[in-house]
């Protein structure tokens, strides 16, 4: 079972996102039968086996092993992954992007740069796995409280200037054998639940 899986195809996504289809996914976290999630889930047993159907059709559920259960043979079913992600790229042409947006300061762009990285690292991520090779790739998680919005902006210009500096000492465009990666930093207040949002500058 793989941790995150992106889901690309129109079809599975709707599949995916059917509320028993859903529910079915977190049940099978761990191999099951639709005798077992039918009694867990309160729904009829041919129901279940309708929605398995479906789920497997698009490789969202694989078989997982069999047994014998009342002079019957069962079929155990687990999912593909233990959560999902949507891509972008299941929306077709109104998918997010990054190059339609006219505002670069504005949290839309910020919105159309994450789904820009979930379709790119997804199909990147994809062939890898055929490959069998492990995708290099970077990522930093950190949280900053700020006393006020001008030490934000203070730090939003230390932070320009470091990446600017960084960028021009690392990058040859005449590198032979050199591979392009894309950088993209993202700063946005914390979510709190039930806070309203305040207003402020529009800095980063």
């Amino acid at each position: 079972m793989l941790d995150v899986d992106v889901i690309e195809d129109p079809a599975a996504a709707a599949a995916a996102l059917e509320p028993v289809r859903s529910r079915l996914l977190s049940e099978l976290s761990a191999p099951a039968s639709a005798a077992t999630l039918a009694t867990r889930l309160g729904i009829a047993r041919q129901k279940i086996n309708y929605h398995l159907r479906a789920l497997e059709a698009h490789g969202l559920v694989r078989m997982a092993g069999t047994r014998k259960w009342g002079g019957l043979t069962e079929r155990l079913l687990v999912a593909s992954a233990a959560s999902y992600v949507v891509s972008p790229g299941a929306l077709g042409p109104v998918a997010a992007d990054p190059e339609r947006a006219s505002d670069r300061l504005s949290a839309t762009y910020l919105i159309a740069l994450g789904a820009r990285v979930v379709r790119e690292v997804s199909d990147l991520l994809r062939r890898s796995r055929e490959a069998d090779k492990r995708l290099a790739s970077l990522s930093i998680d950190a949280e900053v409280r700020f006393r006020s919005p001008a030490e934000r902006a203070a730090f939003t210009g230390e932070l320009t200037r470091a990446v600017t500096a960084l960028v021009a000492r690392y990058h040859d465009d005449a590198a032979p054998g050199g591979r392009s990666h894309r950088l993209v930093i993202v700063a946005h207040p914390t979510p709190t639940p039930n806070e309203s949002p305040r207003k402020e500058s529009s800095c980063p």
